[in-house]
Parts: structure tokens; sequence; C-alpha cells
């Protein structure tokens, strides 16, 4: 089975203002301050696997400008613009309709475009390991993430013992973003694993599990690629899409279907959903301060995390715990314990 690789990149960041935006989120910006945009190194990072002709990116319909700017190498059919943003079972439906229609045997893998990875060489080996189980079987592979501690921003799963001659275990449940008690009680069993939201299946297992668990979608879906790759996509897909229920992938299929797999795995992944989550990875000073920008001098601050795009010079003295962020004139201070309100900050 060909691999295909989906992208998934129609967030809008809005936890990461004044960084992220949402005309410019942060899944295009260089937040790490290496040189290249999230999305680039979510290609960059599968690249091995297929060829760039595999690559699908599903994005809002007023980013598509930004993806072909970044990823000139990605065939412009393959970005799949969304007239309106349903959530991610809309979002992979309207992807693998799309491949299914030239690939009919297709083996897909199913990622966010936000989320980072240290160790790509056992990412890689970990795809593939989950790419062969899936060309196999007819399953869904989800990537778990095992902890490193009680985290209380991400969603768990629930994994039973694995399967002969694998590391793949059954899953036994999903499992909502926990208190810290919760969370605690998570990692002191051993069997719970963060949920990365990357997904791996083959083109008719995925079609099929929405086909019987949300028929409406599917059939959507169905008067949709009638008109694909076809002079009429575009419009068929601006009438029909905004008319698929707004429901996420885990809801929609993941917590109903039968064959549901989990590949534990260690490979310094992040989901990046926060700026105390950026801090943890960036490089920290002796002081536990994470910089990214030029002319940036920190006094008396500790555990602080400074990101700014166009400041010079920037100046900081006797923070601490705080998050000092600046682009295109708008300015951040904010309490890192204040960080979740942030999107209600930026209104």
């Amino acid at each position: 089975m060909e691999t295909h690789i989906v992208i998934m990149a129609g967030g809008i960041g809005s936890r990461f203002w004044p960084m992220s935006t949402p005309e410019y989120p942060k899944q295009f910006i260089d937040v790490l301050g290496c040189g290249k945009s999230l999305i680039q190194l979510t290609v960059e990072r599968f690249a091995p696997l297929c060829p760039i002709t595999n690559f699908w990116v599903v994005t809002s319909a007023k980013y598509t400008n930004i993806v072909k700017e970044q990823l000139p190498e990605l065939p412009e059919a393959n970005i799949l613009a969304e007239p309106m943003a349903r959530n991610t079972a809309p979002c992979i439906a309207y992807a693998c309709w799309k491949i299914k229609k030239q690939h009919r045997d297709a083996n897909i893998i199913v990622t966010p475009s936000d989320a980072l990875v240290i160790d790509t060489a056992e990412f890689r080996r970990v795809a593939g390991e989950a790419l062969d189980f899936t060309a196999k079987k007819d399953s869904i592979v989800t990537i778990g993430i095992k902890p490193s501690r009680p985290e209380t921003g991400y969603g768990y799963i629930c994994a039973s013992e694995s399967i002969e001659d694998s590391t793949i275990c059954k899953v036994e449940a999903f499992k909502e973003k926990p208190d810290l008690k919760t969370a605690e009680e998570y990692l002191a069993k051993g069997n719970y694993y963060w949920n990365s939201g990357i997904f791996i299946w083959n083109i008719n297992t995925i079609t099929e599990a929405i086909r019987r668990f949300t028929p409406a979608l599917a059939e959507t879906m169905d008067e949709m690629a009638e008109d694909f790759y076809t002079p009429q996509e575009q419009c068929t897909v601006e009438r029909l899409f905004p008319m698929c229920e707004k429901v996420s992938i885990d809801y929609a299929v993941m917590e109903k279907a039968e064959c549901i797999y989990t590949l534990p795995a260690e490979f310094g992944w992040s989901d990046l959903g926060s700026w105390g989550s950026l801090r943890s990875l960036l490089p920290q000073d002796k002081d536990g301060n994470a910089c990214v920008g030029k002319g940036i001098s920190l006094y008396n601050c500790r555990n602080c995390v400074v990101h700014t795009a166009e400041e010079k010079k920037v100046v900081v003295e006797g923070l601490e715990g705080y998050i000092i962020a600046e682009k295109n004139g708008a300015l951040l201070i904010c309490s890192l314990k204040e960080e979740q309100r942030i999107k209600e900050f930026a209104q």
C-alpha cells in the first residue's frame, strides 16, 4: 500500500497570541527560532516516508496562499481548502475521500501541523511500524506518548496488553484531560499514554468507519467526491462542506470503533499548545528563562519565556514565571499561571 500523509493545518492557535493570530497562526510561524515554521518541520519529519506528491494539507481557505508560499514543492491540488472550520472529523473525511478517489489502496497517516518531535529518526521508525500494521489489518492505530509527568493539558489513552509479537496495544478507552490527582494516578498505573492526535489507517478502514458511525458525514462526502478533480470541485466543496456537523474524529469514530490500537512511543513529542510547553522545549539559561528573538537582555528574571519578532532591543527586569511576547505592534506580558486566559485577554 502506498503511504499518504494528511496534515491538518486549519487551527488559529489562539493561546499563542500575539505571536499567533487568526490571520497568521502558529503552524506557519518559526516558533522555535530555527528558521523553519512548524508546518515546514512537520513536512520535513515525514519526508522520508513518501514523495511530496503524497502529502495533503487541509487548511482554512484563508491560509491556502500561506501554505503555497511555505511549501512550494507541494502540488497545489493537494492543498484542500475548508470554506468553514468544522472540527477534525470533516477535515479528515475530506482528505480521505479525496485520496480514495485516485488512490484506492492508500495507507494514511493523519497528523497535526503544529506539534514538535525531537527524535525524528525514532518517530519515523514508530510510524513505519504502525503503517506495516494497518497495511495488513482492518484497524486504526493512534500514537500514544509515554508520559513523563502528570500532565493535565493532554487527553489520555488507556491501553490493555500488547498484541502478540508487537508493542502495539489494544485501546481500552480514551480519557479526557484529567485533573492533577487523576493524571498522577494515570502516571502511576503505567498503561496510560498521552493522545498525540496522530492516526494511522488504510483508506478503506477509515472511510467505512465514518460511513458506519457518522453516516450523514459520509453521505456529504460521497456527494462532494462526485466533483473531485473536476472544475466544479471548489464550488461543490464550498456548498456542501459547511453542512457537515462540527465534530471531532475522536467523538465521531475513535470512541465508537472496536479495532482501535495504540503504539506507545518516546520521541520527544509536544503539541506546543501553550507558552509554558514552548518554554519547556527551548534552551534555558541558568535561571530557567527561554528566549527567541534578537537583543533580549534579562536581569533578575526566573522561569520566563520571551518571544519577540521585530524588536531590536528588549530589556526585562525582575519578573518570575512570566510570558513576554511581541509581534506586529502587539505586546503580551502575562503570568504563566494565567496563560489559559490569553484567548480571553486577546479579544
